[in-house]
């Protein structure tokens, strides 16, 4: 595939991933802003907080679309139509034991999680409410995760776009609607969101039965059991888990700590991660299509076109984070302020501008490569880096940090977490992606 042709395809994938993920940092700012309108900034703290004990909860479960990607994919590029199949059906079995899991276990996973927050009482009352609603939309969350990772390995991002629009349109107007008209609160902002899931997964449904239902042929037992096949499937996704676990808990970490300086602080600390998670789902787009195309050269056993896909995707990253280094530089406030009008928020905010304004440099390196590795189903690998990242680098930086310059040195060791999955995934990439995968 010559280079022009391969952007094409790279741009053909990522460009409906950014424009479906544009959508996700939509709603938390929308989130964001109507909590940061109400009368206290606890309510900030609260989907702070309850966002966080989703984020660790689902992260347990979300191998299941980055491991049904890279199997679809391979199983694509290999023109492997049975594998095609039998891939989706063993991840949907996987969500709906999940989804029993974590409904029968959803009130001590609330009693864990009020243990280990750190927050006012009032922000933790809030954090309460929010989460014993929104639990509900468990079951969509968990099987929405194999429909996108199986419509994006089957290369066709577009599906994943149309979902995940649906899905932040319909939530952002029901929160609205419910915390504006019906002064709902962050109980509103829930029920939002549990509404709005389970109407992403009807479409989903949808799609697969009018686009792809070819592929859901009759499963027989000895296939969908088979021995080798099961045991790479569980090897793989069990190295995919603990990464996802580490980065979540990493994140956890940070807003726990975070909740630790006081309620100002913590709000701050959460609108300032925004502008992380904004340019996150910007590169995430590539880091899709790096999925997508390097599961599809692995399972075609093309390494020149591998090795090509891996030096444009990083290009594409690089090139994304100089406009938004930029526009986090020229108008901290002005974005800030989107968010909340608070002025106390503004002031607390400004002498931590610099740290929104590195995030696109540091971290888009991390964003990219994790697409290809989980493409590759490289996931020993991207086990490893994560463990480097977060046990070797961050938190000895927070420990030693946090205590001398306190909130400075939590930003700190955060950045120097990104920059330590970036750099190992880089070292490793040779023996763990481009060697290995197409050996």
């Amino acid at each position: 595939m010559k280079g022009e042709s391969l952007n094409r395809s790279i741009l053909r994938l990522a460009i409906p991933n950014i424009i479906s993920n544009i959508t996700v940092p939509l709603l938390g700012l929308v989130d964001m802003m109507l909590m940061g309108h109400l009368d206290s900034v606890a309510y900030i703290g609260a989907i702070g907080l309850g966002g966080t004990i989703f984020s660790v909860l689902y992260s347990i479960f979300s191998f299941m679309r980055a491991g049904t990607t890279g199997f679809t994919a391979q199983a694509y590029g290999g023109n492997d139509h049975q594998e095609i199949s039998y891939g989706f059906y063993r991840s949907i079995c996987i969500a709906l034991i999940a989804t029993v899991l974590v409904l029968s276990l959803q009130r001590p996973i609330e009693w864990i999680a009020m243990q280990l927050l750190n927050g006012s009482s009032e922000v933790l009352v809030f954090t309460s409410e929010y989460y014993r609603v929104r639990i509900w939309a468990a079951p969509a969350v968990l099987s929405l995760y194999t429909f996108n990772g199986w419509y994006i390995g089957m290369q066709n991002t577009t599906i994943p776009m149309v979902i995940a629009i649906l899905i932040n349109v319909v939530n952002i107007g029901l929160s609205v609607l419910f915390v504006n008209v019906f002064h709902m609160g962050v109980t509103g902002v829930a029920l939002g969101t549990v509404i709005a899931q389970y109407i992403g997964l009807l479409t989903a449904v949808i799609f697969m039965l009018a686009r792809y239902r070819q592929y859901l042929i009759p499963i027989e037992k000895k296939v969908l059991l088979q021995a080798d096949k099961l045991k790479r499937f569980f090897k793989v996704n069990a190295d995919f888990m603990i990464r996802s676990i580490l980065l979540i808990l990493t994140i956890a970490f940070f807003t726990n700590q975070s909740a630790k300086l006081g309620d100002d602080i913590l709000a701050v600390n959460m609108i300032l991660m925004q502008f992380f998670y904004i340019f996150s789902y910007f590169t995430d787009g590539f880091a899709y299509a790096g999925e997508a195309l390097v599961g599809r050269f692995v399972g075609a056993k093309d390494p020149v076109n591998l090795k090509k896909t891996v030096k444009y995707l990083l290009l594409w990253g690089l090139g994304l984070s100089v406009p938004f280094t930029l526009l986090y530089w020229a108008f901290p406030e002005t974005f800030i302020h989107w968010i909340s009008d608070r002025p106390e928020v503004a002031v607390q905010a400004r002498p931590y501008h610099l740290y929104m304004i590195l995030i696109p440099v540091i971290t888009f390196a991390a964003f990219i490569w994790d697409g290809i590795y989980i493409g590759a189903t490289a996931a020993r690998g991207i086990r490893n880096t994560m463990l480097i990242a977060s046990l070797v680098m961050f938190l000895p930086a927070w420990y030693f940090l946090m205590p001398l310059y306190g909130n400075h040195g939590l930003w700190i060791a955060f950045l120097l977490f990104m920059v330590a999955r970036g750099v190992s995934m880089t070292v490793m990439a040779k023996r763990s992606v481009l060697n290995q995968t197409c050996a």
